[in-house]
């Protein structure tokens, strides 16, 4: 914890609402797509720079998120967060006015640069106010708060974009909100009193960190599965009416938050063991998935698949962040950024790759992927033996 101040409530929630903005990025743009490319469709490239303006900010925040886990190390935590809020408003405003496709598409860039470092300070700051079970109780309501915030970003960029395709680019405006609160209430931490590694301040553990990392780009991949191929899933079975495709994400969504808070319950049991059940609970959804037949198989194979995502990212940061010092904090909380983004952007490729294009297939693709996170899951059981993260960083 650190050594200077005492984070409280206020210190948490301001960083929880931080780690959502990041996720207005992904999902604000979804429900007006079609608008967009109906106004851009004389532009020449708008079928190609259209999507790009949806999924580049996630490519960029994979990128450059090791760099501004440098600059959190090198330069400061807060300066970097609020740097960064104000790029995440300008940059995000902009489209409001702008008429060039390209331009739109440039300044999705910036967002994603902005929101690299928003999320990557956000996490630093909660390893460094906070310790032990703490740590791991506000990294379990990370997960929480960004799937709820995703739920809720879609729902408000659906509604405002029932006014333009434009409109829900004004939700970039809560940054400015942030900026002054970060600015009086956030502060730059000095160091840690406790913290368990601290004797290996001088070089990065890549050795330690390497296989954590591979699993958070894998945990990337899965967590986008659902979100993106469900409702083609149900597409094949005929289900197409907005209910029942909402009843199916909002399934998806309820299993996340349970897993996020099982994570807690389980915190007596060591990381490699929780990383098995995860990715085993997720395969069992995933071949669920593969082998609905009926809209109802497909919800609860989704709420299956839920519980083991939400148990695999606060797992995945909190063993992360207990690995290394004050020090080398942000780059960790910047590889583990870019590598769940990472995951994230090349989900719906892999899919592609596995379908080659033939909508029929994506059974097949769900279930090849389903067991290929089972084989992760038994591959977990090889990971260093540890103590369970709350003990070891109490």
């Amino acid at each position: 914890m650190s050594v200077d101040r005492q984070a409280g409530l206020p210190q948490s929630l301001l960083l929880l609402l931080g780690s959502c903005l990041p996720v207005l990025g992904a999902v604000l743009l979804a429900p007006v797509l079609p608008r967009m490319q109906a106004h851009f469709a004389d532009t020449p490239g708008a079928t190609v720079l259209v999507p790009i303006a949806l999924t580049l900010p996630a490519l960029v925040i994979a990128l450059v998120a090791p760099f501004a886990g440098l600059i959190a190390d090198r330069v400061g935590r807060k300066p970097l967060l609020l740097w960064a809020m104000a790029l995440y408003s300008l940059c995000g405003l902009l489209p409001l006015w702008l008429d060039s496709l390209t331009a739109i598409v440039a300044s999705r860039a910036g967002i994603g640069l902005a929101e690299a470092a928003i999320m990557t300070g956000c996490t630093t700051l909660m390893g460094d106010y906070y310790s032990g079970a703490r740590r791991e109780r506000l990294f379990a309501l990370q997960m929480v708060a960004t799937s709820l915030s995703a739920a809720i970003f879609m729902a408000v960029g659906g509604a405002l974009g029932e006014n333009g395709w434009r409109t829900p680019f004004a939700l970039y405006a809560v940054g400015l909100l942030f900026l002054p609160l970060m600015a009086k209430l956030l502060w730059e931490p000095q160091g840690d009193i406790d913290t368990p590694v601290a004797a290996n301040a001088g070089a990065f553990p890549w050795r330690r960190l390497a296989p954590l990392y591979v699993l958070t780009v894998l945990a990337g991949v899965s967590l986008f599965v659902v979100p993106v191929q469900a409702g083609y899933l149900l597409s094949l079975m005929h289900v197409d009416g907005p209910q029942q495709i909402g009843m199916t994400m909002g399934a998806n969504q309820l299993g996340v938050l349970a897993g996020a808070l099982g994570f807690r319950v389980l915190s007596g049991v060591s990381p490699h063991k929780q990383m098995v059940l995860a990715f085993l609970l997720a395969g069992i959804g995933g071949l669920l998935m593969a082998i609905a037949g009926n809209h109802a198989l497909v919800v609860i194979a989704v709420l299956v698949n839920g519980l083991g995502i939400g148990l695999m990212l606060p797992t995945l940061i909190t063993w992360i962040m207990s690995q290394v010092d004050f020090q080398l904090r942000g780059r960790a909380a910047g590889g583990f950024t870019a590598a769940i983004f990472a995951g994230e952007f090349v989900s719906p490729l892999v899919v592609l790759a596995i379908t080659a294009g033939e909508p029929g297939q994506l059974p097949t693709a769900l279930g090849v992927l389903a067991v290929a996170q089972l084989l992760i899951a038994l591959a977990c059981l090889g990971l260093p033996k540890t103590a369970p993260i709350a003990a070891a960083s109490l």
